[in-house]
């Protein structure tokens, strides 16, 4: 709206101008079209304003319209972690809350598992694959270092019109693809575009390193954004990095100066005070961006990284437990898939209802955070 304000003023000098210049150009006929048009388009700019004053938008609204998951066969409990690596059950579970995660079969791949959560998204969306303008895949496990994953994605759904790129932030990955996608849906240069979350950790696990293996699973998750001209949707997001921590948590990898192991490196309490501040802080931040308080959100729908995490920022922003949804005693950290196949349960569990804001909040190596909040449904205000 400020926007358009400036263009209005903007067009009352304009136009008095232009006034000037037709009177002194009159005796010049090669010049007028070029006058006139200009006029004509300054008008056309002051109507919209007009417009918008009495209520009117020129905005897009990027809404979540599919959704859709994938979880390998296999489960791994930590009865079975026991066998393997010095551990119990009982120390994982006071410290994470993690009962169990799954693990990708031998011929599984992020790209793989992404398809099969992309096809729920898309049959949910009713969308034809052809119909999409844009695959992102949210990722920092791909099979290849290149191509990018999003590419496989789009040619084994047979998205033939979308182009198609990955976004790697760790776990904060997927709201960072999803507020991309809302750019490009808010700009009018893309209508359908496909976002997902994908990875496969079990293969970059030191698998004797208890402080690490415990904690990550496999999995995918994906949505389906379109544009629409009224709410719901995207209502405000947030991005950010502290690059001054990146050792806090990472993997090294073949193009740097490491030799190998390819394992996760992480420093857990650093990780852990970091995780509960800034959940706390992007939270905020994305509420009073999109004008609301922390009253009227019906449920938050954070990375699954940790119960222990989880339930101390809840306690520090006053909600109560149902307002916050929690999976990863089932699944475990499964980086930028575990905000989508939490969305997607929310969904299935008909924990989201047409109307409802909520908050997507993530955290992850970089150090990175990023938050969105949302007005979740069809089209149908709430009352």
């Amino acid at each position: 709206m400020l926007t358009l304000k400036l263009l209005y003023h903007l067009t009352l000098i304009l136009v008095k101008r232009l006034f000037i210049d037709l009177l002194s150009i009159s005796c010049t006929p090669d010049l007028l079209p070029l006058s006139r048009l200009t006029l004509r388009s300054y008008f056309v700019i002051l109507f919209l304003y007009k417009l918008s004053k009495k209520g009117f938008t020129l905005a897009r609204y990027a809404r979540v319209i599919g959704w859709g998951k994938y979880l390998p066969a296999k489960v791994l409990t930590n009865q079975e972690l026991e066998r393997s690596v010095n551990t119990s059950d009982a120390w994982i579970l006071s410290r994470t809350g993690i009962r169990e995660r799954r693990i990708a079969a031998d011929n599984e791949t992020a790209s793989s598992m992404a398809v099969r959560a992309s096809r729920g998204a898309l049959e949910v969306a009713g969308l034809k694959p052809d119909s999409l303008d844009l695959v992102i895949t949210a990722t920092c496990t791909p099979e290849h270092i290149f191509p990018a994953c999003a590419s496989s994605v789009q040619h084994s759904l047979g998205a033939k019109q979308a182009a198609a790129f990955d976004v790697n932030a760790a776990c904060s990955g997927f709201i960072y693809a999803l507020a991309t996608a809302c750019q490009f849906i808010g700009s009018g240069a893309y209508n359908n575009i496909l976002v997902v979350g994908s990875e496969v950790y079990s293969r970059i696990l030191d698998w004797k390193d208890r402080s690490t293996c415990v904690l990550f699973g496999d999995g995918a998750g994906a949505v389906v954004m379109q544009a629409g001209d009224s709410p719901p949707g995207m209502l405000s997001f947030a991005l950010g990095n502290d690059g001054s921590r990146a050792n806090s948590i990472f993997t090294p990898g073949p193009c740097g100066l490491s030799s190998g192991p390819y394992y996760i490196t992480m420093n857990g309490p650093e990780v852990f005070k970091f995780a509960v501040n800034v959940l706390c802080l992007a939270t905020r931040q994305v509420v009073k961006a999109a004008g609301l308080d922390l009253s009227d959100i019906e449920l938050i729908i954070p990375h699954q990284a940790n119960t222990r995490i989880l339930k101390s920022a809840a306690r520090a922003l006053e909600l109560p437990p149902e307002k916050v949804f929690i999976n990863v005693d089932r699944y475990g950290n499964t980086s930028a898939a575990s905000i989508p196949i939490a969305l997607c349960e929310a969904a299935e569990q008909g924990r989201l209802k047409d109307g409802d804001h909520i908050v997507l909040v993530g955290f992850g190596g970089g150090l990175s955070w990023a938050a969105m909040a949302l007005e979740w449904g069809s089209g149908r205000r709430k009352k």
